[in-house]
């Protein structure tokens, strides 16, 4: 008998979900250890920021509030600081907030100077301004008092979050089956949230309809 045939029912569900959170986690913190070379060295010029003119220094502002979205946000949602009343959550979740704002903000400004062109810029600038936007909702319903409200929008926003991830995905696909790099990296700027979005949608329903509360 395997391991797996020997675990309890309960234990087979859990099983795959911890598997799958423990990559996702991995991707993140490798994500945000790669993007915080812009930290440590940042660019002085707009070719060194990925060619934006609007890349000084709001590239490295992007980078650090991304980067503390994607390292707090990797342990937000586990279920044991999730669930607490004590500070640890309401810390955590107040940092992952204002990562997310100054992220998105900072992507709004770098948005309209996409070296890919304006579709690129809209790409990018609506998922800055989504972000943004889920982010704020689900800390007002925190605020407010409304948990289970709260948890569906920062479920949206670490979704939006996971750009960040989805993207640098994409871009060694491109490379690596020697498509065009321009007109996909246009087609990026959408792919790189929009199915993340839709997958949290997808979820989120499928939840509800079982009558779980979130």
């Amino acid at each position: 008998m395997s391991l797996f045939n020997a675990m309890p029912p309960g234990r087979r569900t859990e099983w795959p979900a911890r598997v799958g959170w423990l990559v996702l986690t991995l991707l993140c913190l490798g994500v945000a250890a790669y993007s915080a070379r812009y930290l440590l060295d940042p660019p002085r010029t707009p070719a060194q920021a990925l060619g934006n003119p609007l890349g000084v220094p709001w590239l490295v502002i992007h980078v650090a509030g991304a980067v503390t979205a994607l390292v707090v946000g990797s342990v937000q949602f586990l279920p044991r600081l999730r669930h607490s009343a004590r500070p640890p959550h309401r810390w955590t979740g107040r940092a992952y907030v204002v990562g997310c704002l100054v992220g998105g903000a900072a992507g709004l400004v770098l948005a309209p100077g996409s070296f890919a062109g304006p579709i690129a810029s809209v790409g990018f600038g609506a998922l800055a301004v989504t972000w943004i936007g889920v982010t704020v909702l689900g800390w007002r319903a925190a605020v407010q008092g409304r948990f289970a409200d709260h948890r569906r929008w920062m479920i949206r926003s670490w979704a939006l979050t996971l750009a960040a991830v989805t993207l640098r995905l994409y871009l060694p696909l491109v490379m690596i089956l020697d498509l065009p790099f321009l007109p996909w990296y246009r087609a990026i700027s959408f792919l790189a949230w929009v199915p993340n979005l839709i997958a949290a949608e997808f979820w989120l329903r499928r939840t509800a309809s079982k009558g779980e509360v979130r």
